[in-house]
């Protein structure tokens, strides 16, 4: 029987969408003698700086307040679905419950759209944190400053990142058309409401330099059990991602094996089980460790295992039915002998991860009220099936995506063999003992390569952005998406990419109407 408890949702106190840690009480411009004082008396502050990297990327309220309260505000997860429902690998619900319903059919690409602001200021309050600590840590030769420094350069770098794939189309072939605006902490008050839409090179130029000036800085650091602290593994692993959209391959691969350093693969057994909840994981680089006294989980429902995880006792999942799926064809792809198709209920609505158990005297199964291809990939707190604490921590960097991106750059440089070697190594070793890879041309493996993304990351976020990378279309007709979503888009549709958001229009006077993205018509079946 399907659970019966009724949806808790615990009253938090709204955050403004750029918290108090982002303001500088010495103003926008801080003095060289201010930074000195502030570096030798008041390290508290750089301390509460830096900690807002981390934070304010798991914050509920950024669109919401007191008059709208929207259940898919709770920072960079949510984000992450909504990339994961505008591509290709993960049908749900189009009614009722499914607060992400507006990816899945892309009206959220309306400027106007709630979705899209949160993308926008997610990354920009990210940002914003970020030049904070640059602005402190100007000048100073202190070795934790200088870490300090390096941290926030390379979340800066994530930034940019994110905003490019999202705003404008891919990098290869379309460096030239504009991107988004280039904030950076010298900036004043002025030229931040007057500033244009840089190039998609430009963004890319800042991000590399980032990274470039971040790596130097971190040279040594490593985050321990800290894992929502950027540390070199996790700089080299933003840069291999930015090497891997320039197309420079050969880059790629080599950052991506110096990325490989910071962790080890979660082995077979680690995922015979639902996992990917905790950053204590030996395969996490870098993630967001959501404690349970955060605003995100006393919400009780406003997070990301409310909308993802379909073994928590308190969610849109399990308590409305509103799974996140995989889609047939993809499932069907899966090798029998592969463990990851596990992490999926089979159409005989069983999966290895779960059968046997049981909760409250029934099955797993029947307890949750669970469906064909809902996934049971992600547990729940602390293990513990029916747990009504949504406190699970969120993978922002993977050892398994660093191996993926070095086979594939291994392979578009020219050197197949390696790239076959290293993409069997890993998927015979961690999670099918039985695979061969067939491919035996670079576009073949890159091809196999995508396929083995869309399985070991599915629903981490990367979906629409390896869709947009690889300039593929996207194909939902003739699967189990529901009736009126199933499009298939072309390639590049203008539609796959938001536009800039009103609230950006409407404060920033350097982008007109005319420069925004095309507005596109909303698909039709």
């Amino acid at each position: 029987m399907k659970v019966t408890k009724y949806i808790t949702f615990a009253s938090a106190a709204l955050l403004l969408a750029s918290c108090d840690l982002d303001k500088l009480p010495e103003g926008q411009y801080v003095s060289g003698d201010q930074k000195e004082d502030i570096i030798e008396n008041r390290p508290n502050l750089i301390t509460a700086e830096v900690n807002a990297l981390a934070s304010t990327l798991n914050v509920f309220g950024t669109i919401s307040d007191d008059a709208n309260t929207y259940h898919n505000d709770f920072g960079v997860a949510a984000v992450s679905l909504a990339y994961e429902q505008g591509g290709q690998d993960m049908p749900s619900t189009t009614s009722g419950y499914n607060w992400f319903g507006t990816a899945l059919n892309y009206s959220d690409r309306l400027y106007t759209s709630a979705l899209d602001e949160l993308i926008w200021k997610t990354f920009y309050n990210h940002m914003k944190a970020a030049n904070n600590v640059l602005t402190l840590t100007e000048g100073s030769e202190d070795p934790q400053m200088l870490i300090y420094r390096g941290q926030a350069l390379a979340a800066r770098a994530y930034d940019y990142l994110n905003l490019a794939q999202t705003y404008q189309f891919t990098y290869a072939g379309h460096e030239s058309a504009l991107c988004v605006p280039i904030v950076l902490e010298t900036m004043s008050d002025e030229e931040l409401q007057n500033n244009p839409r840089a190039t998609v090179q430009e963004v890319y130029d800042q991000i590399m330099n980032d990274l470039n000036q971040a790596i130097e800085l971190l040279d040594g650091y490593d985050n321990g059990t800290n894992k929502d602290q950027i540390d070199i593994y996790v700089a080299y692993g933003l840069r291999a991602r930015a090497n891997l959209l320039m197309q420079n391959w050969a880059e790629a691969a080599a950052d991506a094996e110096r990325a490989m350093a910071g962790g080890s693969p979660y082995s077979r057994e680690d995922v015979s089980k639902p996992s990917f909840n905790s950053a204590s994981a030996n395969s996490w680089l870098w993630g967001v460790m959501i404690s349970p006294d955060n605003d995100v989980v006393t919400t009780g429902i406003i997070n990301w295992p409310s909308h993802l995880c379909s073994l928590t006792g308190n969610g849109y999942t399990t308590l409305t039915g509103t799974y996140r799926f995989i889609t047939n064809t993809l499932y069907d792809w899966i090798p029998s002998t592969d463990i990851r198709k596990q992490w999926f209920i089979s159409p005989e609505n069983t999966s290895s991860l779960i059968d046997g158990q049981t909760v409250g005297g029934e099955s797993a199964v029947d307890y949750f009220g669970l469906t064909p291809y809902a996934n049971v990939k992600f547990g729940p707190y602390q293990d513990v099936l029916g747990n009504t604490t949504n406190s699970q921590d969120w993978a922002l960097m993977r050892v398994e995506e660093m191996i993926l991106i070095k086979a594939e750059g291994e392979a578009m440089s020219g050197n197949v063999a390696a790239a076959k070697s290293t993409l069997e190594d890993f998927v015979k070793t961690y999670r099918d003992p039985e695979y061969t890879c067939t491919a035996n041309s670079a576009q073949e493996l890159q091809d196999e390569i995508w396929m083995q993304r869309r399985v070991e990351l599915w629903g981490e976020g990367f979906s629409l952005f390896d869709i947009l990378r690889l300039k593929k279309p996207i194909e939902r007709k003739g699967t189990n998406y529901e009736a009126i979503v199933q499009y298939n888009l072309p390639a590049e549709s203008q539609i796959m990419i938001y536009r800039i958001p009103q609230c950006e229009m409407e404060t920033n006077q350097g982008i007109s109407d005319d420069q925004n993205n095309p507005a596109a018509d909303q698909p039709t079946v």
